[in-house]
């Protein structure tokens, strides 16, 4: 019944993705956006249709350690791109000081990035999935959607650090402060949510850097580009050590 149930899901969306392959511009995007609305919303409802109603959460049998390793992979792409997006920008600008200062704080912000998800993160949530009792409730939760605040940080990211080696003097406009503060802000929210899904308690290292964020938000547009890049870097490099540092005792942080 479970494979019932998704397959009707699935061929759903798939009319979706075909048709968003077969059109052009504007309208294939839509057509993938409505897609993925509905493989995101199918699990929400526990994969419900007419006549046999939802699944039973118990009854997804998922191999826990194998779905962790996937979404760990696909945080690596991610970072991945984010690097080679950097790397290309890079190779098309003249040396400076300020270029190439902004390139290394945000290459920094990119390591620390993975230096937060994978350190701690990916070992831990991997493990506790393996040995759930439920783990399609915790798969749902913390794989499918925890995950999509910390991708799409990383996407938000990898714009803010085009932005900010193309212009990194001057004032920060409005898109440059978005990306720049957004980017860090969404990737701490979803991994302190998702390590939350699967320890129970808030990461405070995870807090501080939220709260942090928010406060040099607050003085961004008076921030050159470059200083604002790097003083979200220090953040979030200040959140992975606090993180590693503290958990190797028994006070939570």
């Amino acid at each position: 019944m479970n494979a019932i149930r998704i397959t009707a899901w699935l061929s759903m969306s798939a009319i979706f993705w075909i048709a968003g392959g077969l059109a052009e511009g504007q309208l294939r995007l839509l057509l993938w956006a409505i897609a993925l609305v509905i493989e995101y919303i199918s699990p929400a409802v526990r994969f419900w249709i007419p006549g046999y109603g939802s699944s039973a959460v118990a009854d997804w049998v998922i191999e826990g350690g194998h779905m962790a390793e996937r979404c760990a992979l696909f945080v690596i792409i991610a970072l991945g791109e984010s690097v080679v997006v950097t790397g290309a920008t890079f190779a098309e600008l003249s040396w400076s000081t300020e270029t190439v200062s902004a390139f290394v704080s945000v290459l920094a912000g990119s390591i620390a990035m993975w230096w937060i998800y994978f350190h701690k993160g990916a070992e831990a949530g991997s493990e506790e999935i393996s040995r759930s009792s439920e783990p399609g409730r915790l798969a749902r939760l913390a794989y499918t959607y925890l995950h999509m605040p910390i991708v799409a940080g990383i996407i938000v990211s990898a714009v803010a650090d085009e932005l900010v080696m193309k212009h990194p003097s001057g004032h920060s406009d409005l898109k440059t402060v978005i990306s720049a503060i957004g980017g860090p802000l969404l990737f701490l929210i979803g991994t302190i949510l998702f390590k939350y899904s699967f320890r129970g308690f808030l990461q405070l290292s995870h807090g501080f850097g939220i709260i942090a964020l928010c406060v040099l938000a607050w003085f961004a547009g008076g921030l050159s580009p470059l200083l604002l890049s790097i003083l979200a870097t220090a953040i979030m490099i200040a959140v992975a050590a606090w993180e590693s540092i503290s958990l190797r005792s028994p006070a939570k942080a």
